[in-house]
């Protein structure tokens, strides 16, 4: 189930990728239907950028009070209408006016499809879930370009199509729940089971599902219940996850992906692909190489972790836009050569990395109180980058050249090197409870790694607040049923209770129990529940009778002193 969710939220990022790119297309067809001014054009190009600016402004709040499965139906009906609005125009004003629709939904689905698969996904796959939403944006791409190719001068249809998937997308959703996460937090407990049990394929009364939705309740009652506000990204505590998600943002365009699309032309026409039929080949064959590296990198994501992924991608990008540098600042037809191969291999690195990771951890960083603003601020930083980075390429160019352009991207690559080991948490496999745990609790967010094999660590001790402290007392109760000293440690459960909640180790053991055993559905525990934390709880309760009053007292009445110890 969880894959069709994906798929369907990725529905989302096909329409973002086939609006961005069919328009390259349908530009020399429109210019001989239509008398298209330069301001014209700018605007038309730039309608879907500016209304995805607006999409996310208005994403964040929308998505918190409406739900997330709403929000993407609602980009659904916007993108087919653009589609259809766009096919039917006798204007050029028409077309400016059903692109900014269209931006406007994608900038909705750009910040609500990741959303909606990260809170829906389990946390060791959780990575690659997300990255279907970037590789639905190249496959959208390759559409729009295998388009063009295949309708020649029949723009309206080009346009049309774009329709399909939009219907598909608000179709989809609509027989979809939304993710549990969000129901929770709007006190909808059934609905949020339901969801659960439905993503993972489990009864509704699985021991399962108890946990994890007890995991999601704890976290979620630390949170006030007033609406979440922008300023609280800027608090102490969550400055941090803004940092990382804006960050990435920033170093994805300053990578210069944009402008290395926009350059790929004029690169292969001096390589020696003068005809426009070839030229279009090769750009498709782009196409190819960005959603095939995509797929390599979501088959990585979660075997490699983010912060390794992201390294490889910052260095493999630096190193290929140092070769476009190259050759862009020389005549040698050689060289011209090394800038083409520079960029094949610059798409192949930023699609296995830049492309789909910004996407992946702004999904993740957030505490789920501020998630969707906080996925609204970074996209809004996406979006107005994207824009900042275009609209200055030519100044630039005219200003310090090509080749200077293409090495100042470069340096910003090897700026992201030492941002991603500087700032970056490695997100990998770690729920998203743990995840805000570890970033509420002031440690530097950086160092947060996935579990151990086998040894509680700081995630899983973080991972162990969602153990209902009410709880405690009746599984430590259980507990000591099985255990030898039960006769001297039952007096004293409740403060025993209080003491293993407060200590992380203890409480690790406890949660593994409460996740792995029927006992938080049914109230029995058997010994063989507490498997290979026995050891654990025994030292901890063993200490705690020794320290007793009723075993003190016993002691005292045998006659043992410090100095004579076998006396008793």
């Amino acid at each position: 189930m969880i894959y069709l969710v994906a798929a369907l939220a990725g529905l989302a990022g096909i329409l973002f990728g086939f609006d961005e790119g069919i328009i390259a297309g349908a530009l020399g067809p429109l210019r001989g239907a239509f008398t298209i001014s330069p301001l014209d054009e700018g605007l038309m190009t730039a309608a879907v950028p500016l209304g995805a600016l607006f999409g996310a402004m208005l994403a964040g709040r929308a998505a918190e009070r409406y739900g997330r499965r709403a929000m993407l139906m609602a980009a659904g009906i916007l993108f087919t209408l653009g589609a259809v609005g766009a096919s039917m125009i006798t204007a050029i004003w028409m077309l400016s006016a059903a692109r900014l629709a269209l931006g406007v939904a994608v900038g909705i689905a750009a910040m609500v499809a990741p959303l909606y698969i990260s809170e829906s996904a389990p946390p060791a796959k959780r990575g690659v879930l997300v990255a279907v939403y970037q590789l639905a944006i190249t496959l959208g791409i390759l559409l729009a370009y295998l388009a063009n190719f295949g309708l020649g001068d029949a723009w309206r249809s080009m346009f049309l199509l774009g329709a399909l998937p939009g219907i598909a997308l608000f179709v989809g959703m609509f027989f979809m729940r939304d993710t549990p996460r969000w129901l929770q937090a709007r006190g909808r407990t059934g609905e949020a089971r339901a969801a659960l049990a439905r993503l993972h394929g489990l009864p509704p009364s699985d021991a399962r599902i108890d946990a994890e939705l007890a995991q999601i309740a704890q976290a979620g009652q630390t949170e006030s219940r007033d609406v979440a506000r922008w300023r609280e990204l800027a608090a102490p505590a969550v400055r941090p996850a803004l940092i990382v998600a804006m960050g990435l943002f920033l170093l994805q365009q300053l990578s210069g992906i944009n402008a290395v699309i926009y350059y790929a032309p004029t690169v292969f026409k001096e390589a020696g692909f003068d005809s426009h039929s070839t030229g279009l080949m090769a750009t498709i064959g782009i196409g190819i190489v960005n959603v095939l590296m995509t797929v390599v990198g979501m088959l990585l994501i979660d075997r490699i972790g983010r912060r390794r992924l992201l390294a490889v991608g910052f260095v493999g990008t630096a190193v290929s836009l140092s070769m476009i540098s190259i050759g862009a600042m020389t005549e040698s037809q050689s060289l011209d050569v090394v800038a083409t191969i520079g960029l094949v291999l610059y798409i192949a690195a930023f699609a296995v990395s830049l492309g789909a990771l910004p996407w992946v951890m702004m999904a993740e960083v957030f505490p789920r109180r501020v998630r969707s603003l906080g996925m609204s601020a970074a996209t809004l930083a996406n979006w107005g980058l994207n824009f900042l980075v275009v609209f200055l390429f030519p100044v630039l160019i005219a200003t310090i050249g090509l080749g200077g352009v293409f090495a100042v991207f470069a340096l910003a690559c090897l700026t992201g090197i030492w941002f991603t080991l500087r700032y970056v948490p490695e997100t990998s496999g770690v729920p998203l409870e743990v995840i805000e745990a570890h970033l509420l609790s002031g440690l530097p967010f950086h160092q947060l790694r996935p579990e151990s094999a086998g040894r509680p660590n700081a995630a899983a001790a973080e991972a162990s607040l969602a153990l209902p402290r009410e709880k405690t007392g009746a599984l430590v109760a259980a507990i000591v049923m099985h255990n030898p000293y039960r006769s001297t440690l039952t007096p004293m459960l409740p403060r025993i209770a209080e003491l293993a909640y407060e200590n992380h180790q203890i409480r690790t053991a406890l949660y593994a129990i409460w996740q792995d055993s029927a006992f938080a559905r049914t109230g029995t525990l058997r010994a063989s529940d507490l498997s290979a934390h026995k050891g654990t709880i025994w030292r901890f309760l063993e200490h705690i009778h020794y320290a007793s009053p009723e075993f003190l007292a016993s002691v005292r009445e045998g006659g043992a002193t410090p100095g004579n110890p076998n006396a008793h």
